[in-house]
Order: C-alpha cells, then sequence, then structure tokens
C-alpha cells in the first residue's frame, strides 16, 4: 500500500524559504514521478513540480520556476521541495503525489506566507 508523508510546511514572512519533505513507503517499482500540488483555500488544485525516480528529470509549473527546486533520495524513500522567495500568493496545502493519473497524495503540509 502507497502511503506518503508530507512534512516541513509552517509559518513564514515573505521573501523567506521553508523546505517540504515527503517520505514515501510501499513504492514497488517507482515507476511514477514524483509530484508536488498545492490548494490554496477557493482555488482549483496546482501543479507545483515533478520529479522521476530513476533519472531525476524534472518539470516546474511556471509560476515556481526559478524559485522552488524538487529534489529526491532514493535510498531514503523521500522528495523534497525546497522553496525559496516565498511570496503571499503561495500559502496553501501542499501535497506529495504519484501513481497512475497521480492516484495517490498525502495528507499535506500547511504553508502560509505572511506580509
Amino acid at each position: 500500500q502507497v502511503q506518503l508523508v508530507e512534512s516541513g510546511g509552517g509559518l513564514v514572512q515573505a521573501g523567506g524559504s521553508l523546505r517540504l519533505s515527503c517520505a514515501a513507503s510501499g513504492l514497488i517499482y517507482k515507476i511514477y514521478p514524483m509530484g508536488w500540488f498545492r490548494q490554496a483555500p477557493g482555488k482549483e488544485r496546482e501543479f507545483i513540480a515533478r520529479i522521476t525516480w530513476s533519472d531525476g528529470n524534472t518539470f516546474y509549473a511556471d509560476s515556481v520556476k526559478g524559485r522552488f527546486t524538487i529534489s529526491k533520495d532514493n535510498a531514503k524513500n523521500t522528495v523534497y521541495l525546497q522553496m525559496n522567495k516565498l511570496e503571499l500568493e503561495d500559502t496553501a496545502i501542499y501535497y506529495c503525489e504519484t501513481g497512475p493519473n497521480w492516484a495517490y497524495r498525502g495528507q499535506g503540509t500547511q504553508v502560509t506566507v505572511s506580509s
């Protein structure tokens, strides 16, 4: 059974940084990329970034490109999201997801950016 557990969220001032972690278990073949998504109140779920286990290929949404970095540690089955230069608009619950059509999702971690 796939289980994803996010951590690292919190309250940060605009311009600050946070590092999110996603610990994955139950991934037998690691054939699907790991992704970060977010959802703010009243807004739709938004794709942020994704990375492949095999070669570390990454892809970012334009809204975070140059500010956020996704990375992985295969030995720890953990994916990270380094978030720099945080903006008020980055406030949301951040989710780690994987699987066919992003079928698996963690419980999320709250990121709040204050002015």
